[in-house]
Order: structure tokens, then sequence, then C-alpha cells
């Protein structure tokens, strides 16, 4: 009797240690894998902030791992495989083309779109509604946005009937988004003059061709490429004195003429509510991908000014922020 007593405290011992030692363990801080081929840090940081939001404070409750392309899509692929490699528990991809190639990397590894143009047409979703698969996250509606920066640009430059188009031809995307674009400038009576880069060496060269073509304004298609360029498309439109209208508010900010679009840092910030759920055990698959619902329309003065451009009043009057 008096060894099974012993035996039966022992065991108590043990387990009651078992269990001590068990509530001791530290629990698994989530790993979360950051793929943006060259979105801005103002779009890092708004991640960040949506995180924060909710709870998630790097370092100490979850660690994010990025990744950046500095521009040079091909490299894409190979990060995408190292962020599946360190076993992460949900990919943010910035852009369409960051969402591509981690769909490549990570046929189980949910994935989350910050910007993605227009998810169904590239097959990254089955529908907005239910992507099904183990993608999901925001668009920017690009493609039926470009029609009202074709309508702006109509209305700034009344007599304007050719205009040039810079796109990435490197990103499928962009090819959808410029057919849509075509639809647009026909019922506006504008025609359209393609140029299509493929790195930023192509730029001088496309817009030395808009000026052969005497194009009276320039729309730039959204994507990694443009959007690390900003800047520099800026300057090319002033030295050519061309009108030019592109989705992000940093291009009037840059020098561009106008901006027209989502707010990108307001879709990052939402991105990190989709990170949450998938960690609180949500599959990707049943979570609809949202719109946009924030808009920024940005006039630059300065710009209108160096081409020598007059805003007519009605124009100005809409626009969200004029830099003077």
């Amino acid at each position: 009797m008096g060894k099974s007593l012993s035996l039966l405290l022992i065991l108590v011992v043990l387990g009651a240690g078992a269990a001590i030692a068990e509530a001791q363990k530290p629990a698994k801080v989530p790993r979360i894998g950051f793929l943006s081929g060259g979105a801005r840090e103002s779009a890092h940081e708004a991640f960040r902030q949506g995180l924060r939001e909710l709870g998630y404070v790097e370092g100490q409750n979850i660690v994010v791992e990025y990744r950046f392309a500095q521009g040079e899509g091909d490299r894409l692929p190979d990060l995408a495989v190292e962020l599946v490699r360190l076993k992460v528990d949900v990919i943010v991809a910035a852009s369409t083309l960051d969402a591509l190639a981690a769909q490549r990397a990570a046929r189980t590894t949910p994935v989350v779109m910050a910007l993605s143009s227009d998810p169904v047409e590239t097959r990254l979703v089955a529908s907005l509604a239910r992507p099904g698969g183990n993608i999901t996250g925001l668009t920017t509606l690009s493609p039926e946005l470009s029609g009202k920066r074709l309508e702006l640009l109509k209305e700034a430059v009344p007599r304007l009937s050719r205009v040039a188009v810079l796109w990435n031809a490197a990103n499928p995307d962009k090819a959808l988004e410029f057919e849509k674009t075509q639809i647009a400038a026909r019922s506006l009576g504008v025609r359209l003059q393609s140029l299509e880069v493929r790195g930023p060496n192509d730029f001088e060269s496309a817009f030395r061709a808009a000026t052969r073509a005497r194009a009276g304004a320039l729309l730039t298609l959204p994507d990694t490429l443009t959007i690390s360029h900003l800047s520099r498309i800026a300057d090319l439109a002033a030295k050519s004195r061309l009108p030019t209208i592109h989705e992000q508010r940093e291009f009037a900010e840059a020098g561009g003429l106008m901006a027209y679009g989502p707010n990108h840092s307001d879709l990052f910030r939402r991105a990190a509510s989709y990170v949450d759920k998938i960690l609180k055990g949500s599959k990707p698959g049943d979570l609809p991908v949202e719109q946009p619902t924030k808009f920024e329309f940005v006039i630059n003065l300065k710009a209108a000014k160096q081409i020598g451009l007059t805003i007519p009043p009605n124009v100005l009057v809409r626009a969200d922020k004029v830099i003077k």
C-alpha cells in the first residue's frame, strides 16, 4: 500500500511538472514573408502600422521577413522560394507580379495581395467573392480606373486627341489593362500610342517615340516598374512637355502633373487584417478580395506651369490636393 501511494505521488508530481513546463514554453511567434518588387517605403510602413493596430509588434509577437527585388522583376521567383523555405506562415505580396511569383512558389502557404490590378483575369483567384485556393487580399481596380485617368487627361487638355500609354510589357496584368484602356479611349474619341517598356533603360526611347508621334499627353499604367521610377518618369515628362497622369499621389509629389487612384497606404494597412484573420485560422480561399475605399486626385500646378498648361477650374476644384 505504501509503495503504491509513493508511486502515485511520484506520478502526480511528474505530471504537474510536465504541465508547468508546457505552460512555460514560449508560444510560437508567427513569421510573415513580405515580398515586394519595388513598393515604396511608405507602403511598408503602412503595413507595419496595420499590424500594430491589431496588436502585433515586430520582434516581440511577430516576425516579418522582408524580401525586395529593387525593381528587378526577374529576382522575384527566387525571393519567393526563399520565403517558402523559411516556412513563413503567410506571404504578403505587394503587387500582381509579386503575387504571381508567390503563387508559383507557394502552393499551400497563404498569400495576401496588397495591390493587385485584376486578380481574376490573371488567375490569382477564382472570383473576388470566393477566391478559392491559397490567395486573397486587395485589388486596386486599375483596369477600370485607367479609363477614369484618361477622362481626366481629356478634361485637363480639352483638345487632346492622341495619348501615349507607358506600360510594362513584362507584366501580363498590364497587357490586359492596356486593352481595357483602349475601350475607354474609343468612347472618348482619343487614339492611344502604346509605349512598351521592360526596364528603366527603355524610358528615354519611349518618350522620344511619344514626341515623334506628337502625343498630346501621357498615361502610365501602374506597376512595380513605373512605381519604382516615379521621379524619373516625371522628369522625362517635363522635358518632353507632356501632361501626364499616374495612379500614385507620389507621382504628382515628385513633379508629375496629376495622379488619380486608390490610396496605396490604406490598402497596405488593410492587408494586415488579412494576415491577422489567417493567423487566427481563416482560410484564404474563404476571405473575399476587397476593393479600394479611399481614392485621391492630386494636381501639381508647378508641373502645369512648367509645361505651359492651364488646368481648367472644373478639374482643379475636384482635386483632393493641389501642389502650388
